[in-house]
Parts: C-alpha cells; structure tokens; sequence
C-alpha cells in the first residue's frame, strides 16, 4: 500500500537529490501531506544538515533519514482488552469519520483474537440512521446492541450497556457517541456527562478506554479535531481510518506531535477485515512508498 506523500517522493527522487530546490520541494510536499509545517521545516533541515554532514545524497540514504525522522514523532500502542475483567472503549469522533462502521470492525476484530462477550452500545442517539446501522452491525456479526429511541439519552444507553454487560460476565463493551462538532459546546458538555457516567458506574471495575477517530483525508482539520476532543475528556489513544481513499496520511504525525497520542489501529477499507493494528513501520513503509 502506497499513500500519498510516497507518490510524490517518487517524483522528487527522479531529480537531483542534493541541491536546495529538492529540499525546498521536499519541505512543501510534507506539509501538502499535512505533516505540519513545524515537523516539515525540522525534519527538511535534519535532513539537509545530515546529508551535508555524512554525504548523503541517494535516494536510499535520503529515505532512511526520513524514515528515522518521521518516526521519531510517531507513536504506536496496541489497545487490547483486559481479559480478566469488564472493558468500556467510548468511540469518539465527528459525523463522518467512520465511526459506527469502525465500531463493528473493532468488534470483529476483538471477537477473532479471543475475546468473549462483546457489547455495542448505540449512544449515538441524534441520528436514527447511527441507531439502525449499529443494530444491523450487530445482526450481521452476532453481537448485542444495546439501544434506545433516537433522542434518548446517550448516557443513559451506555449506563445500560455497561450495567447489563456486568451482570452478563461479558468482557467487551463498544460505546458509539454523535459527533456534531459544528455544535462545539454541546458536544463538549455531553461528552463530559457521558464520560461521569461511565466513571461512575464503571469506577475500579473496569478498564476504560477513549478512543477518537480520524478520517486520514481531513487533513489539518483532523488535529483541530483531536484537539476538543482531548481537550474535552482526554484521548487514550487514536484509530486513523480511510487511508486507502487519501492523498495524505501524514497527519498521524502532526496529531503525535502535537498532543502525544498513540495510533492504535489503520483503517485501510470498506470490508470488516480492513482494519489493521497500527504498527510503526508498516505506517512508515506506506507513507514512504516503500511497500
């Protein structure tokens, strides 16, 4: 899989690598990547001074030195329930980023390494069309949904979800959650509600975990993004989905270099299976084009 900025790096790589256009054009096709132009102008300087300083000028030598600067900004951590115990993952992320389609991809994933009793809550509940889909994720996948009329509360639904999951022994338990962020304050203030809630009724009990995903194509929008929900209720960890339909994919860098938060899981496409622990080097191979 090769994504954007990989495809462009062909193209400068045709030229002469070791004259100051090819850095001045390396620099903006990182920042076109939505690396950031603060990691942009860095890692295009180590660059230049490490290619100056050890006469680096291949495409291999460049390459390498990208690589090892590039991931020098980026974090991956698996995220694995707990099996001993109850585990609540709450799904964040705005309308359109993937979220309820991701939430079914978890629970096919977490169900094939193991684990047992997997729960989806429907906290989505402004848009009926989140509740219907959720359900159907469930029938296809042989999993419980637990859900509400639309414009119940979304606390609620996961208080139930939770509750029930407990007194079922099941391990696992999927909270989806609406995403308007056009609605800043709003969102912001249920979010933290949802997110008393779950303290509270989870407390010691369970592990809990908050997980935000982006749309890979958002560009700098998606750490603009990342920023009110963290500032919100605080993120653990990120899943990066429709890699395959962008152009970009460098703002896992620009998100781990801003607010320190570790990759969990690349989504690569439409079907269930297309959903990949994130790992280091593969995201480092798909961006550089090396794979």
């Amino acid at each position: 899989m090769i994504w954007g900025l990989g495809e462009k790096l062909k193209e400068l790589f045709r030229g002469k690598t070791d004259t100051a256009e090819f850095f001045d054009n390396l620099e903006d096709t990182l920042i076109e990547a939505d690396v950031g132009a603060q990691a942009a102008i860095k890692i295009t300087a180590d660059l230049r001074d490490m290619a100056k300083k050890d006469g680096a000028k291949t495409k291999e030598d460049i390459l390498g030195l990208l690589r090892r600067d590039l991931g020098e900004f980026v974090r991956f951590e698996p995220l694995a329930p707990d099996p001993a115990g109850l585990n609540v993952f709450l799904v964040l992320g705005v309308n359109g980023a993937g979220k309820t389609t991701t939430i079914a991809k978890l629970a096919q994933y977490y169900r094939g390494a193991g684990t047992d009793g997997i729960v989806l809550a429907a906290g989505d509940t402004f848009r009926a069309g989140a509740i219907e889909q959720l359900i159907l994720h469930g029938k296809r996948l042989g999993v419980r949904v637990v859900s509400q009329d639309p414009g119940a509360d979304p606390g609620a639904v996961i208080f139930d979800a939770i509750e029930s999951a407990a007194a079922r022994g099941e391990k696992l338990v999927l909270a989806d959650t609406a995403g308007r962020l056009h609605n800043k304050e709003n969102l912001v203030r249920e979010l933290q509600k949802i997110d008393k809630v779950i303290r509270n009724k989870a407390g010691e009990k369970a592990v809990y975990r908050k997980i935000l995903i982006i749309d890979a194509g958002t560009g700098q929008n998606g750490l603009a993004q990342a920023k009110v929900f963290h500032e919100a209720v605080g993120v653990d960890s990120l899943i990066l989905t429709k890699f395959d339909g962008t152009a970009r994919g460098g703002i896992v860098v620009a998100i781990a270099r801003e607010l320190g938060l570790p990759i969990s899981f690349l989504g690569v496409g439409e079907k269930m299976s297309d959903l990949i622990p994130g790992g280091r080097d593969e995201y480092l191979d798909g961006l550089l084009g090396e794979t």
